[in-house]
C-alpha cells in the first residue's frame, strides 16, 4: 500500500537519512517533531530515540501518521493535533527537535531554542524558508549549518541508465539553548 498524499507528501529517504544524521540520535532521547505529515519521519524518530511528541495542524496528517505508526509497531510515539506554538508553552524541555512544517516558523524558532537542549533540524523546500530559518537562527545565535540535498534517482531507458533529480531540500540545523 502507498503512503497517503498530504501536501509536501513524505520526506524522501535519502533527505531523511541526512536530517536524521543531524539530529545525532543515540537511542534516548525525547524529540519534538512539528509537521508530523505522513508519520514517516515520525517512526523513523521513534526507531532510534527513546520518547517522540509529534504533531500538526492538520487532524488528517495526524490521524495518518498514527496509522504509519500503528502499522510499523512503534509505541514510543504521542501524537497531537496542535498549533506548535500553543504546544510549546508547556514546561518540558526536549533533547532534540525535528521541524518538518514551517507554518508560522519565525515564531516557532525562538521557542525551540528555549525548549531544546540539543539540534534543531529544520527540512525546507522553499528558498525563502531557507532564508527565512537561517536568519532567525542566526539572530537567536543557534545557527550551525544549512546543508542543501539534492537526489537524483536511476531508471531504465532505452536499454541503459539515466537518473531523474527529485526537487532540492534544503536541511537547516540550529543547537539549542535549553539547560537540563
Amino acid at each position: 500500500m502507498s503512503e497517503p498524499k498530504l501536501a509536501g507528501g513524505p520526506t524522501q529517504d535519502e533527505v531523511m537519512a541526512v536530517a536524521l544524521f543531524k539530529l545525532g540520535l543515540i537511542g534516548k532521547e525525547t524529540v519534538l517533531e512539528i509537521g508530523c505529515g505522513t508519520g514517516k519521519v515520525s517512526v523513523a524518530l521513534a526507531q532510534r530515540a527513546g520518547k517522540v511528541f509529534s504533531l500538526d495542524l492538520r487532524p488528517e496528517a495526524v490521524a495518518t501518521a498514527r496509522h504509519t505508526a500503528d502499522r510499523a509497531g512503534v509505541n514510543n510515539i504521542e501524537f497531537f493535533c496542535n498549533d506548535a506554538v500553543a504546544f510549546l508553552g508547556q514546561d518540558t524541555v526536549y533533547d532534540c527537535a525535528f521541524v518538518g512544517g514551517t507554518r508560522r516558523l519565525p515564531k516557532i524558532l525562538p521557542l525551540l531554542a528555549k525548549k531544546v537542549r540539543g539540534a534543531i533540524v529544520i527540512n525546507a523546500v522553499l528558498v525563502s524558508t531557507l532564508a527565512e530559518a537561517v536568519s532567525k537562527l542566526q539572530e537567536l545565535g543557534i545557527f550551525v549549518e544549512a546543508v542543501q540535498v539534492q537526489v537524483a534517482r536511476s531508471h531504465g531507458i532505452a536499454g541503459s541508465i539515466m537518473f531523474k533529480p527529485l526537487d532540492p531540500v534544503y536541511v537547516i540545523v540550529g543547537r539549542g539553548a535549553a539547560c537540563s
